[in-house]
C-alpha cells in the first residue's frame, strides 16, 4: 500500500503540484516538484521490493519507516507552528502515519525485531564464504 501511495504522490508532484499547475499552495517550483516526485518513485520501488521479500529488504523498510515518521512529525509541526501554513495536507499525515503503523505490525508479525529494521544482521554464510 505504501508503494501505491508513493506512486500516486510521485505523479501528483511531477504533474499537478508546482507554480502554475493545479495545486500551487504552498508555492513550489516545478523543478523541486519533479525532484520530489523522483524520490517518491524510488520509495515506491523499494516498497514494492520489500513487499515480496521483507526479510531481504528489511533495512529498506526501516529507512522508509524512519523517513515517513520524520515526514509526519515535520508536517504536523509546520501546520501547528508555522503561520498561514496550508492545512490541506492533513490527510497525507494520517495516511503516512497509518503506513508507519502497518510497517511495524507486518514486521513484528513476520518475526522481525525493531533492531533488525534499523541494524540489519550480516548473513553468516556469506561472511564465511569470503
Amino acid at each position: 500500500m505504501g508503494g501505491i501511495w508513493d506512486t500516486i504522490a510521485a505523479y501528483q508532484y511531477m504533474f499537478v503540484i508546482g507554480i502554475g499547475r493545479k495545486i500551487d499552495q504552498p508555492l513550489i517550483d516545478p523543478f523541486f516538484a519533479i525532484f520530489l516526485g523522483s524520490f517518491f518513485l524510488c520509495f515506491a520501488y523499494l516498497q514494492f521490493l520489500s513487499a515480496f521479500n521483507m526479510r531481504r529488504y528489511v533495512f529498506n523498510v526501516g529507512c522508509l519507516l524512519f523517513g515517513r515518521l520524520f515526514y509526519v512529525v515535520q508536517l504536523y509541526a509546520a501546520m501547528i507552528f508555522v503561520p498561514d501554513f496550508p492545512t490541506t495536507f492533513w490527510f497525507t499525515g494520517i495516511i503516512d502515519g497509518l503506513l508507519v503503523i502497518l510497517y511495524l505490525v507486518f514486521a513484528f508479525r513476520g518475526g522481525l525485531s525493531l533492531r533488525s529494521l534499523f541494524l540489519p544482521e550480516m548473513n553468516r554464510a556469506v561472511n564465511q564464504a569470503k
